[in-house]
């Protein structure tokens, strides 16, 4: 008997937690685990952890598969990480970084950067294939007039999947928080100031104004 310990972390936005139920499987070289339940219930910010008991050594383990299925109400989740500790202690990491919407699951990689030619086992090489049909599905182009560079070919973000949705939503806090901060600058009197600095102790003045600030609420 091989025991995996098991830790999935949630992301901790507004209401990225669920009352659906997640449950796990485990991929490794020499075979896979049996779909285990994580738990019915996971809050924002927090982290549940289980362990995956199986009949043999699986081996390294390559990927991990997600399985979110609802009860009565539909409740997206966002999966932030999972960690998983073999037998042996080696500790094989898995961000995820991504919502689970409606009965699905999601197959997500070990963490470590591997190219192309790394792929030795086939189920890694069908991962990337789905994974890059899935991109090229997601992402499809349009000219908007011509002479123009071509853009996404949808109305609005609204139509893109959520995880898409997302990343416009945190580009565009971004880029509030760079503008409040620039106003902040130029209100404090650094953004105008003509003369030279008298003294290393007037700079952390000026700049102590904004430090300080919940750059997390902003991101």
């Amino acid at each position: 008997m091989a025991v995996y310990k098991v830790t999935v972390a949630t992301g901790d936005m507004v209401e990225a937690g669920t009352k659906n139920s997640i449950s796990i499987t485990l991929v490794g070289s020499y075979g896979e685990s049996r779909q285990t339940t994580v738990s019915f219930w996971f809050r924002s910010g927090k982290e549940r952890s289980l362990s995956v008991h199986c009949g043999q050594d699986l081996g390294p383990i390559v990927l991990i598969r997600l399985h979110k299925w609802r009860l009565f109400l539909e409740d997206a989740w966002f999966c932030k990480d999972v960690r998983v500790t073999a037998p042996n202690g080696t500790l094989y990491r898995f961000p995820c970084y991504q919502w689970l919407e409606g009965v699905t699951t999601v197959e997500v990689r070990e963490g470590s950067g591997k190219k192309l030619e790394d792929d030795k086992l086939q189920i890694l090489k069908e991962h990337r294939r789905q994974e890059l049909a899935a991109r090229q599905e997601a992402y499809r182009w349009k000219n908007y007039a011509q002479g123009w560079p071509r853009c996404l070919n949808v109305d609005s973000t609204f139509e893109l999947d959520s995880n898409i949705q997302f990343s416009c939503i945190r580009a565009s806090n971004f880029n509030g928080f760079l503008i409040f901060q620039g106003a902040s600058h130029f209100l404090s009197g650094f953004l105008l100031r003509r003369s030279s600095w008298n003294s290393l102790d007037e700079m952390r003045t000026i700049f102590s104004r904004t430090q300080g600030r919940d750059i997390g609420g902003c991101l």
